[in-house]
C-alpha cells in the first residue's frame, strides 16, 4: 500500500559491499540519482548510516550486495521505518532479487509509485543482557566441544506464553520468521512460508533425537521462553549478534513491534520463482503454469476505468495515511504556532504530492485539481478532485479529525468518491450506482422522521444563525471541522443531516457521492439539487437523509428572511 508514497523519495542511502560489480551498480545508481535530480549518499557495509541519514521520510534505502549486505540494510533501515530495496551483486542471493542490469528500471517504477513494499515480519529477542532485532531466525545450539568426542548435545525448555511446549533434546533449536523459514528451518525440515505480509513464528527442533518431535508455529504475538540447561550459543541472523548462556538462562523471543518494509517492482523474481530457482523445490517442473484465464481474470484489475480509478484512490487515499500520522504526532509535540504551521503545510504538499503521482503515472490524460492549487488541465471529459488534507484546522491543532479526499468527475458529475480518516483508518467508498461503502460494509442513512429526534452536523456557521435555529429543536448540533467527514457520517448514520455554508468543490465532491450512494438527499438552500461547480468559489450545501429535509430547507428559508429583515 505505501508503494505510492515512494513517489515523493527524495534522498537515497546505500549501502555497498565491495567488489568490483558493486562499484559498477554503485556508478549506474550514481548516474541515476544525478539524472533524476535525487540525492545519493553511500556508506560502507558494515558502517552506521547515522552520519547521512537526516531523518526525512522521503528516504529510500538501497543495499548493493547480495543477503549478507542486504541483513544488514534491515538491521539499520528497518528501526528507522526506511523503506529498502536490494540490488543483487551476490552468488546465491534470496532476499535480494533486483539485477543489476535491472537497477535503473526498477528504480524509476518506485519513484513513479508503482512498487509495492512488503512488511516483513520480524523477531525480538532479549538474553543475558543483550537486546537483539532479527528478520530471519534465532539459533539457540550446544556450544561445540573442544574435543571433538565429547557430548554435543543440549536439553531447551520451550514455553509459549505461560504453557509449557515441551523439551528440546538434541543440537539445539530455532525459532524462525517466515522470511527466515527457508534457511536454518528448511534444513532441519521445517515448513516453508511465503513470507509477505506473513506474520508468524515456528520453533524448530535442530537435530533432535525424538522422531516425533515436530516445529510448531505460533502467532507472531506469542512469547516463546527457551530455558538452558547448561551453557550454550545464542545466533541471531546467522551470527550478527552473538551471546554465550549458562545455565538457567532464559531467551525471550516474540514477534517486532515493526516490521521491515521491502519495496518489491516488477523486475524482482518472485517468492516462488526464488524458491525454485534457488533451492531447486521440485514442485513447479521444469517451467511456471499460468492460471487459466477464467480464474486469472478475478486477480487482474478490472476492465472498466472507474473501477480501477476507484482501486487507485483507495490505494493513494490509504498511502499518504503513515506520513500525515507521523506529522500529525509532530504537531502534538510542537510548542510554537509557526512550527506548527510549517508542519501542516509539509503534511499538505506530501500528501498531495503521493496523490497527484499516482494519478498522473496512471491516467496522464486526466484533469487534476487540488486545494493546494495542483491543477492539470488537458481538455479530457475526467477530471479529479483532492483534498489532500481536509480538515487543516483540526490537524494544525492536534485534532484527529481530519481526512484525506479523492474524486474523479465525468463531465462535472462526481462518479466516485473515496475519503479516508487516518487517525481511525476509517475508509468510505462509493461508485456511482453501486453503494457506499464504509470499509467492506454497506451503509445507509438514518430513517428518522422527526427533526426532534435527529443530531445535526454544521460546518462554518458565521453568525451562528444555523446553532440558533437547530440546537433547541433537535437533539444536538456538532461540528467536526472537516465537510468530507460530515457528509461521510450523513452517510453511515452518524448524523441526519449536515449543512455547510461555505463548501469548495474539492472539500465535498468525494462526499457527495458518498452520501447520495448512501441514499442522502442533497441540495442547496433553496432546495434545488446540488451540483459541484468546478470553477465557482463557494456553495451551501443542505444534506440529510430525506425524511427531514423539507423542515431544514423552511427552516433555513425562514431565517434566511428574518436576517434581511433585519439587515433592512
Amino acid at each position: 500500500m505505501r508503494g505510492r508514497r515512494l513517489s515523493t523519495v527524495e534522498d537515497i542511502i546505500a549501502i555497498t559491499s565491495p567488489g568490483e560489480e558493486s562499484d559498477v551498480a554503485v556508478d549506474r545508481l550514481r548516474t541515476w540519482t544525478e539524472e533524476n535530480g535525487l540525492r545519493l549518499k553511500t556508506v560502507d557495509v558494515g558502517t552506521s548510516i547515522d552520519d547521512v541519514y537526516a531523518g526525512e521520510m522521503e528516504t529510500l534505502g538501497i543495499t548493493i550486495g547480495g543477503d549478507g549486505t542486504f541483513l544488514e540494510g534491515i538491521k539499520q533501515f528497518a528501526p528507522r521505518n526506511v523503506p529498502l530495496l536490494g540490488i543483487n551483486t551476490g552468488t546465491l542471493a534470496f532476499l535480494v532479487r533486483v539485477a543489476v542490469d535491472d537497477l535503473e528500471a526498477a528504480l524509476t517504477e518506485v519513484v513513479q509509485g508503482r512498487s509495492t513494499i512488503d512488511n516483513r515480519q520480524q523477531l525480538a529477542v532479549e538474553a543475558n543482557g543483550v537486546e537483539a532485532t532479527g528478520i530471519n531466525d534465532v539459533m539457540v545450539q550446544h556450544v561445540p566441544p573442544d574435543d571433538p568426542v565429547d557430548r554435543k548435545i543440549t536439553k531447551l525448555d520451550v514455553f509459549a506464553d505461560s504453557q509449557y511446549v515441551g523439551e528440546y533434546d538434541g543440537t539445539g533449536l530455532a525459532v524462525a520468521t517466515p522470511t527466515g523459514s527457508t534457511g536454518i528451518s528448511l534444513s532441519a525440515n521445517g515448513p516453508i512460508h511465503r513470507p509477505t505480509n506473513n506474520s508468524s513464528l515456528e520453533i524448530v527442533p535442530l537435530h533432535t533425537h525424538q522422531i516425533g518431535v515436530r516445529p510448531v508455529i505460533v502467532s507472531e504475538d506469542t512469547t516463546i521462553r527457551v530455558v538452558c540447561s547448561e551453557d550454550a550459543d545464542m545466533l541471531v541472523d546467522g551470527g550478527r549478534h552473538h551471546v554465550r548462556l549458562e545455565t538457567d538462562d532464559v531467551v525471550t523471543i516474540t514477534g517486532a513491534q515493526s516490521t521491515a518494509d521491502i519495496v518489491r517492482t516488477s523486475y524482482d523474481d518472485d517468492f516462488f520463482t526464488a524458491v525454485s530457482e534457488l533451492l531447486g523445490w521440485g514442485a513447479r517442473g521444469s517451467e511456471a503454469k499460468s492460471l487459466p484465464r477464467t480464474v486469472a481474470a478475478d486477480d487482474d484489475e478490472p476492465e472498466d476505468m472507474i473501477e480501477r480509478a476507484h482501486s487507485l484512490a483507495k490505494e493513494a487515499a490509504r498511502s499518504v495515511g503513515d506520513p500525515l500520522r507521523e506529522l500529525h504526532g509532530r504537531v502534538e509535540a510542537e510548542e510554537f504556532k509557526t512550527d506548527k504551521a510549517d508542519i501542516v503545510t509539509e503534511a499538505d504538499y506530501l500528501s498531495e504530492n503521493i496523490i497527484t503521482t499516482a494519478i498522473e503515472n496512471e491516467y496522464p490524460a486526466h484533469n487534476i485539481r487540488s486545494e493546494e492549487h495542483v491543477s492539470v488541465e488537458s481538455g479530457s471529459t475526467y477530471t479529479w478532485l483532492i483534498d489532500p488534507l481536509d480538515g487543516t484546522g483540526n490537524y494544525a491543532n492536534g485534532n484527529p479529525n481530519y481526512a484525506v479526499s479523492i474524486a474523479l468527475l465525468e463531465e462535472d458529475v462526481p462518479v466516485m468518491g473515496v475519503v479516508y480518516a487516518p487517525e481511525t483508518d476509517e475508509l468510505w467508498t462509493a461508485i456511482e450506482g453501486q453503494g457506499a461503502y464504509k470499509d467492506d460494509n454497506r451503509i445507509t442513512t438514518t430513517d428518522r422522521t422527526e427533526l426532534d429526534e435527529s443530531m445535526l452536523i454544521s460546518g462554518y456557521d458565521p453568525d451562528g444563525s444555523f446553532l440558533t435555529h437547530f440546537y433547541n429543536e433537535t437533539r444536538g448540533v456538532r461540528r467536526l471541522g472537516a465537510a468530507a467527514l460530515h457528509l461521510c457520517y450523513l452517510a453511515n448514520g452518524s448524523t441526519d443531516a449536515v449543512w455547510e455554508y461555505d463548501t469548495h468543490p474539492w472539500d465535498v465532491a468525494a462526499g457527495v457521492v458518498i452520501a447520495k450512494e448512501a441514499g442522502a438527499t442533497l441540495t442547496d438552500t433553496s432546495g434545488d439539487p446540488f451540483e459541484i461547480y468546478t470553477e465557482k468559489d463557494r456553495q451551501e450545501l443542505v444534506g440529510s437523509n430525506g425524511h427531514i429535509h423539507g423542515d431544514i430547507i423552511d427552516r433555513l428559508q425562514h431565517s434566511e428572511q428574518l436576517r434581511n429583515t433585519i439587515d433592512n
